[in-house]
């Protein structure tokens, strides 16, 4: 299902990384080889070279923009091999102006979403714009996220999630009222749909 709707959607929409999306990614492009009608974004991203490993960019291209036929009209990748505060100032002029159409977000096992950690300042951040941010868990190298006003702009927000290490989280974000100890919490869209995809492990202490 996570594939399809990024294969359906169009205009701008942001990517995640992590291990979970990679699949979806790849199915993605064999469901839409022309990416022509969209704009592509990540919500956030390490700061390293796109080639590093452990690049969001990186993994989204290896999956995705590699395997499509017609490129997306615009991709606008984190610069963090610029450094975090280089790399935040111009993330933050390119999405100036912008709505996103779709944000797809991951969650940590601490309900971490993008680079936004429980209890992070970035939390409090009520601009639209991208800021750097710590890492608060492996690797620990510095990163660049959007906030939480960007996120919830979107159209649809997009919650992909799976294993069962992620469970507890998943409770908190969604069946308890929001809390900065779970950054997921605080993530709805304001202008549209909230959809979250789980698998059985990741959904196993909701009560449906």
């Amino acid at each position: 299902m996570c594939a399809e709707l990024l294969a359906g959607a169009n205009g701008h929409v942001t990517l995640t990384g992590g291990t979970t999306p990679a699949r979806a990614y790849e199915l993605a492009a064999e469901l839409k080889p022309d990416w022509s009608s969209n704009e592509v974004w990540w919500g956030d991203d390490r700061c390293v070279p796109p080639e590093h490993e452990w690049s969001n960019y990186g993994m989204a291209k290896r999956t995705l923009l590699d395997r499509i036929d017609v490129p997306p009209a615009a991709i606008h990748r984190i610069q963090g091999e610029l450094g975090a505060e280089r790399a935040a100032d111009e993330y933050d002029r390119e999405l100036d102006g912008v709505t996103l159409d779709l944000v797809l977000l991951g969650m940590g096992p601490d309900g971490h979403i993008a680079s936004l950690y429980p209890h992070a300042p970035g939390l409090a951040e009520r601009a639209r714009r991208a800021i750097p941010a710590e890492a608060k868990l492996e690797p620990l190298v510095d990163r660049v996220t959007i906030t939480i006003p960007v996120l919830e702009s979107a159209r649809l927000v997009l919650f992909f999630v799976a294993g069962a290490e992620r469970a507890d989280a998943v409770r908190r974000a969604f069946a308890e009222p929001p809390s900065e100890a779970t950054p997921a919490s605080l993530v709805r869209s304001r202008n549209g749909e909230t959809v979250a995809i789980l698998d059985p492990g990741a959904a196993q202490e909701l009560r449906i």
